[in-house]
């Protein structure tokens, strides 16, 4: 249930619109961070990627079964993710692009951005071509064993390292990272900015809702029964391709915690936007934005897909989820020849994972024999994943020069 001290203001039918200068700071933010490498610019550049899909002459990229799809699979949206019991896994974490379509566009996105985070770890180029091999061979491998774990599935280090500190991280941890203190209140600073009082309001009347306090209460340390108080809220601006949405981090109590010291949670509310990546024609998809990314979720990354919970926000539509300390991101940046192509494996199974529990035998077996159909090869992967991969490496890296070069003289002074 919700403790509440006052009497809520009833919802108003206002539209929410991004003030002038919350919109020009974040198109700033975004276009500095999108300039600080090419990994970053992929990373932030989801159009970018589609666009080239749309002209690609590439017609052997093959179609696969109708499945739910990351739709933005670079390594930044895989990593460590906790569910409600405490268990941890190695998922896909962002599902903003998420939609029923072609699988293949995940490993090519994949192969993009390990390519892209080869490149600036100052690694010669027969890395890459190796790295495409690596990738190649562990989503296969993904499918040959429905996604269950086997002896040739190893753990890389940098994996192991992540994995180790996701699961000795606490409430202190996320706390001084991302409210900047121990505490109970959100720090204005230039990352959480000040709310219009008619978002304070409705956040206020979203944690009346049923269904988030159900979210907010699921962890197993936690009572059903507990009483849920907004401590603080501000609108969060965070991310790179989500820039310029609505972005909110609200601090959560739940039974108490001034009193007892124990309940501390952070949400985090993200507007969900129609998706850029290509949906299969003859497929069945929620048009509300919000419960797309929810359904998505749940089907590729179940432990973050439990946790998920789409709400109307006056106008718009919403997801919310609690951040744990245990989720985190890759950062793979610097890697050394074996790391790249070990890493290459093992987040082409993760992805490979993530589709085929989707597949029954029949759809699963099909895959596999469209994956290996005989063509020309120039390495041991498939032409179309090397080509497309050479094409996007080529394109993504003048349109980031481009970026830079804009970037620059916006900011030159005469």
């Amino acid at each position: 249930m919700i403790k509440q001290t006052k009497v809520m203001p009833k919802k108003q039918n206002t539209e929410i619109k991004q003030p002038r200068f919350r919109q020009a700071e974040l198109n700033e933010r975004r276009n500095l961070k999108m300039a600080r490498s090419i990994h970053a610019y992929v990373r932030g550049n989801t159009a970018k990627y589609y666009e080239w899909l749309k002209a690609a002459s590439i017609s052997s990229i093959p179609q696969g079964p109708a499945i739910w799809i990351c739709g933005d699979c670079h390594t930044g949206n895989l990593g460590p993710v906790a569910n409600a019991e405490g268990e941890i896994e190695i998922e896909i974490r962002d599902l903003d692009q998420t939609v029923i379509g072609n699988p293949a566009n995940d490993i090519i996105r994949l192969g993009l951005s390990l390519a892209t985070a080869v490149r600036s770890s100052d690694l010669p180029g027969v890395v890459t071509a190796q790295m495409i091999e690596a990738l190649y061979a562990g989503y296969l491998h993904a499918l040959e064993v429905k996604g269950r774990p086997s002896k040739r599935l190893r753990r890389p280090l940098l994996i192991q390292s992540v994995m180790r500190t996701a699961m000795n991280r606490t409430w202190r941890n996320l706390a001084e990272e991302r409210l900047e203190g121990l505490i109970p209140k959100i720090t204005l600073s230039r990352k959480f900015w000040p709310l219009l009082k008619v978002e304070q309001k409705e956040i206020a009347s979203v944690f009346q809702k049923p269904e988030v306090i159900d979210l907010v209460t699921m962890l197993e340390s936690r009572n059903q029964k507990s009483d849920v108080t907004v401590l603080d809220a501000a609108y969060w601006v965070k991310g790179c391709s989500s820039l310029g949405r609505l972005r909110y981090a609200v601090l959560v109590d739940v039974d108490d915690h001034v009193v007892k010291g124990q309940g501390l949670c952070l949400m985090d509310l993200k507007e969900g936007t129609t998706a850029l990546a290509p949906r299969y024609s003859d497929v069945q998809m929620p048009k509300d934005n919000a419960k797309r990314v929810v359904e998505g979720a749940r089907h590729l990354s179940p432990h973050l897909g439990e946790r998920m919970q789409a709400i109307r926000f006056m106008d718009k539509s919403l997801v919310v989820r609690e951040l744990l300390p245990q989720d985190l991101k890759l950062e793979i940046e610097g890697m050394n020849e074996q790391e790249a192509k070990d890493l290459a494996f093992y987040l082409a199974f993760v992805v490979g994972r993530a589709h085929v529990r989707q597949m029954d035998d029949t759809t699963r077996k099909s895959w596999i024999s469209e994956l290996k159909r005989t063509e020309a090869k120039s390495i041991d992967a498939p032409f179309w994943l090397w080509r497309s991969i050479v094409e996007l490496i080529s394109i993504h890296e003048a349109s980031y020069l481009d970026h830079c070069r804009r970037y620059a003289l916006s900011h030159t002074k005469f």
